[in-house]
């Protein structure tokens, strides 16, 4: 079994006195798709931020390729192969896509053109992900589908160790959310990458991963391949009860994380 890149424990989180994250505990290996589902305001996007080093858990620890990372910056975790994507676009709206994916190697420095490296690492991740047409649009003008593919593509612009997506497949068409499982697999199997995605599309999350983990009300409630956990008694009631009987939840109601 491949070893784990991303690992975090005992992680809590407060906001005053609401406890957003309590004793949260998970692990994504190497060559792994792992989907981490729940209510609104479960805390999923609250465990994003600290995995990403956006905030400082309370209590626990964050490891990246077994180095404790607790107290590092997003930026310094970028650096060493931890990629993150939003729930809202984070693209340069004043960049096309394909110079958005050259500035995401080049530390986020932009001038103009680029290295001849950059360049072509760009139109070969533009290609994968199936935007090479669109190469030279600017990310404003895109339908929201394609834009959260192009902010996938600079996520890999530079290989990744570790990925997060964050409600990825959101306004995608059907087209679209088959595109972005297959490059998802892709980068999985063939450059062994582990990837932890939040999605309120449970189909989605069950069709494409091979794990997953469910948050309740800040705590661990449940783990365990997409079978076993479709079939959890306290799953099906606290989440999949509703969600696979109707619409797919709304957005995340987390607690706001200062930016």
């Amino acid at each position: 079994m491949n070893e784990s890149v991303l690992e975090a424990s005992g992680i809590g989180v407060r906001f005053g006195g609401v406890r957003a994250l309590h004793d949260v505990r998970i692990a994504v290996r190497a060559g792994e798709v792992c989907g981490l589902i729940g209510p609104n305001g479960a805390g999923k996007t609250t465990l994003f931020d600290v995995l990403s080093g956006i905030r400082p858990p309370d209590a626990g620890r964050v490891l990246l390729d077994r180095t404790d990372v607790t107290r590092r910056s997003p930026a310094w975790r970028a650096r060493h192969g931890m990629r993150r994507t939003f729930q809202r676009q984070q693209l340069f709206g004043q960049l096309t896509v394909a110079e958005n994916l050259v500035v995401a190697q080049e530390g986020g420095r932009w001038r103009r053109g680029g290295s001849a490296r950059a360049r072509a690492r760009a139109a070969e991740v533009l290609s994968v992900c199936g935007l090479s047409e669109l190469a030279g649009a600017y990310p404003g003008a895109l339908p929201v589908g394609l834009a959260r593919m192009a902010e996938l593509a600079r996520a890999l612009a530079a290989p990744p160790r570790v990925l997060l997506l964050d409600e990825p497949a959101s306004g995608m068409t059907d087209g679209e959310r088959q595109q972005l499982a297959a490059v998802v697999r892709r980068l999985a199997a063939d450059e062994e990458c582990g990837v932890l995605l939040v999605e309120h599309d449970v189909g989605f999350v069950m069709d494409l991963c091979s794990r997953v983990v469910v948050l309740d009300l800040g705590e661990l409630l449940a783990e365990g391949s997409p079978a076993d956990v479709r079939a959890d008694p306290a799953v099906r009631d606290a989440y999949l009860g509703t969600t696979e009987s109707g619409p797919a939840a709304s957005a995340e109601c987390d607690p706001p994380s200062p930016r």
